[in-house]
């Protein structure tokens, strides 16, 4: 199973439509939060189901939960912001996957890419599809859930 995964896309839906047309084929879209009500762009455009967590600009939109634990491919992924649980580092959001019997843990705020595992657990954070930081270009990832974990990064 392929994943589509976006974030702190923050209003800009021209870099949501230029994230389609630089993805290969997905069988589902992910929003990491921070206007989280992007995700109908994805969900109008792809035709795909699309998941979205709101972020910490997000509050007022009321359009989708803080957190989402989903049973995909064999595994269990948590998807969230982030925000919440960064404060205290990784290890945050390492505490909470496992108190929610996660595998893997989809989160954004940082607007950075990160791929790999960290206490047991694989992380990934898209970074921006707009507003990248922390020298990384404007892109999202492609998580690939099967016999291996893997993501890649896609720079628009």
């Amino acid at each position: 199973m392929k994943l589509g995964v976006v974030g702190d896309s923050h209003g800009d839906q021209a870099a949501l439509r230029k994230a389609l047309a630089a993805a290969p084929p997905v069988d589902r879209w992910l929003h990491t939060g921070d206007w989280s009500q992007d995700a109908w762009v994805l969900d109008e455009l792809s035709g795909l189901p699309v998941l979205a967590v709101a972020g910490n600009t997000d509050a007022a939109s009321g359009r989708a939960n803080d957190e989402e634990l989903i049973d995909v491919a064999g595994h269990k992924l948590w998807l969230t912001h982030g925000h919440r649980y960064l404060a205290y580092g990784k290890n945050g959001l390492l505490e909470r996957a496992k108190m929610l019997g996660a595998d893997i843990i989809v989160y954004g705020h940082t607007h950075v890419p990160e791929a790999g595992y960290y206490g047991g657990k694989f992380l990934l954070n898209p970074g921006s599809v707009s507003r990248p930081r922390g020298g990384s270009k404007a892109g999202f990832a492609v998580l690939t859930l099967g016999q291996k974990i893997e993501a890649v990064f896609i720079n628009i």
